[in-house]
């Protein structure tokens, strides 16, 4: 699946509530749409300018929604699912998010933005934490889009 408007984004994220993941700092699975928001809540927080980062932070988990029980996959099924609409860098993010790089290494900021995404994914699993609502990243996620775009980037 290839994602290719902000809308076909929002429905998937939107699905994501009520969706089991990664166990939370209880022991009991945390509700994919809230682990997306609290992920990107911690990194608008970490890098406020950063919005490619911030946005990966949002979609990193929506491969588990689209192949459940696929925990291994699941981050290349996502980092693919959003190249088409968000560009090869959250695409790249994304993919690394979930275990060390094989191949040449990386240069060292995309080293340092997946090791904080990877962070604020792992302290990202508060059952119950308010980390305001999906519709408060529809114009972030249009900005990333938007610019992607008009960079005219074929990944």
């Amino acid at each position: 699946m290839e994602l290719r408007r902000v809308e076909e984004l929002m429905d998937l994220l939107h699905a994501c509530r009520g969706a089991r993941g990664t166990a939370c700092l209880g022991g009991a699975p945390v509700d994919l749409h809230d682990h997306a928001l609290q992920t990107a809540a911690l990194l608008r927080r970490s890098r406020p300018a950063d919005k490619e980062l911030q946005v990966a932070g949002l979609v990193h988990g929506v491969g588990q929604l689209l192949r459940p029980g696929d925990a291994r996959g699941h981050a290349d099924l996502a980092a693919d699912a959003v190249r088409p609409l968000l560009g090869e860098r959250v695409a790249c993010l994304v993919r690394l998010h979930e275990a060390p790089p094989v191949g040449p290494p990386l240069d060292d900021q995309l080293t340092e933005d997946v090791l904080i995404l990877r962070q604020a994914d792992e302290s990202a699993r508060t059952a119950g934490l308010d980390a305001g609502v999906l519709e408060d990243w529809r114009t972030v996620l249009e900005l990333v889009s938007t610019r992607h775009a008009r960079l005219g980037a074929v990944d």
